[in-house]
């Protein structure tokens, strides 16, 4: 069996985000091979991700991207309202609701699929859950796509309402 630096267990720890234990586990089960280790903490974190599934994600926060004519709005939730202000959470909902908008995916089914950097958005869900060790889902997804300026107002991190801007006036878009 190979010796577990603290060294190692650092590098994975930066790397995955993963606790240290969970760390020197992986590397434990790997005979310090860094590569499978992470491997090794990605499979326990799909896991882990699926037993949390059917918990209740009922806090958490809107991400709303715009662009031009153009915009996209998500609800992101998670368990508690802490991790809804995490850091990792936060940037998540932003990164997804940029890829609502790039994408033009219709509903939450098809954003799932839709890639950032190379990987789905639900894998970097099932990463962000391993992570945070709470239950985290995308919600809903809205849309304006009408040809006019888009603009956006975001109340409390938990109201988002695109706008569709019509000769100076605005008016609330459907979706």
């Amino acid at each position: 069996m190979a010796e577990i630096t603290a060294a190692a267990v650092k590098e994975l720890r930066e790397r995955t985000g993963a606790g240290m234990m969970d760390c020197k586990k992986a590397l434990a089960e790997t005979n310090g091979e860094l590569e499978p280790a992470v491997d090794w903490l990605r499979a326990k974190g799909l896991a882990a991700a699926a037993k949390k599934a059917g918990r209740t994600a009922a806090e958490g926060l809107v991400g709303v991207a715009v662009e031009s004519t153009r915009g996209a709005v998500v609800e992101v939730n998670s368990e508690t309202d802490f991790v809804a202000k995490d850091t990792n959470f936060t940037t998540f909902a932003d990164n997804v609701a940029q890829a609502a908008l790039r994408s033009g995916a219709a509903d939450v089914e098809a954003l799932k699929s839709v890639a950032i950097e190379g990987t789905s958005v639900d894998e970097i869900r099932q990463t962000l859950v391993a992570k945070v060790g709470e239950n985290v889902q995308i919600r809903r997804l809205a849309r304006n796509d009408s040809g006019n300026n888009v603009g956006a107002y975001v109340h409390g991190g938990r109201i988002g309402v695109l706008l569709e801007l019509k000769g100076g006036s605005a008016e609330l878009a459907r979706g």
